[in-house]
């Protein structure tokens, strides 16, 4: 799979956030978005999940797929999460298809297991980035777009969180948004 991001522009208020911005994404391929606060990584990837649309220019799918659209999982800049569930609730609707036990797995590679059945408001910023990064990674995807999902780790858990990543990237795209880079040397870096 290749998403193909052409001549792209878009603006909000008159405020031009791209201009002219291109890049390809190919599948096993991680793809490091950084530069400085609203230089415009999130609306390039909103504008991947097709939240948005480009002012001008294209984002198109390249390949054979059968549908107008991918499946992603995804990290958004918030976290997401309902606060009066808990953390292996959390992940679990995200589909059917998502089973208890292997959540609990999953969520203890990120957390302690006294966290994972705590409801999510009683967890710490980073505790609830580590439960939103299992939660996009809980079903096979076309990719995985995550908006600064290392927000409030430590050295150490964001080196666990980047390995847990990497791990269940599988032949996908990778595409993460941030401002450290640390770590991330694997990936392209695009600088904005």
């Amino acid at each position: 799979m290749t998403i193909e991001i052409k001549d792209v522009c878009k603006s909000f208020d008159g405020q031009q956030v791209l201009k002219g911005f291109n890049l390809n994404i190919e599948s096993e391929h991680s793809y490091i978005l950084t530069g400085p606060s609203g230089c415009g990584k999130t609306t390039l990837l909103r504008l991947i999940l097709g939240l948005d649309k480009p002012d001008s220019g294209t984002v198109k799918l390249l390949g054979d797929y059968k549908y107008p659209f991918i499946n992603s999982g995804m990290v958004f800049q918030e976290d997401r999460l309902c606060d009066n569930l808990d953390a292996v609730t959390n992940v679990t609707m995200v589909s059917k298809k998502v089973f208890r036990e292997t959540v609990i797995e999953e969520l203890q590679k990120l957390l302690p297991k006294e966290l994972i059945f705590k409801q999510v408001k009683e967890l710490s910023g980073g505790e609830k980035r580590r439960v939103a990064i299992v939660r996009a990674c809980a079903v096979p995807s076309d990719i995985l777009i995550m908006d600064e999902p290392f927000t409030g780790l430590d050295d150490s858990t964001r080196k666990i969180a980047i390995d847990y990543i990497r791990d269940k990237q599988g032949s996908g795209p990778l595409v993460i948004t941030t401002h450290d880079t640390k770590g991330l040397e694997f990936g392209r870096i695009v600088r904005f």
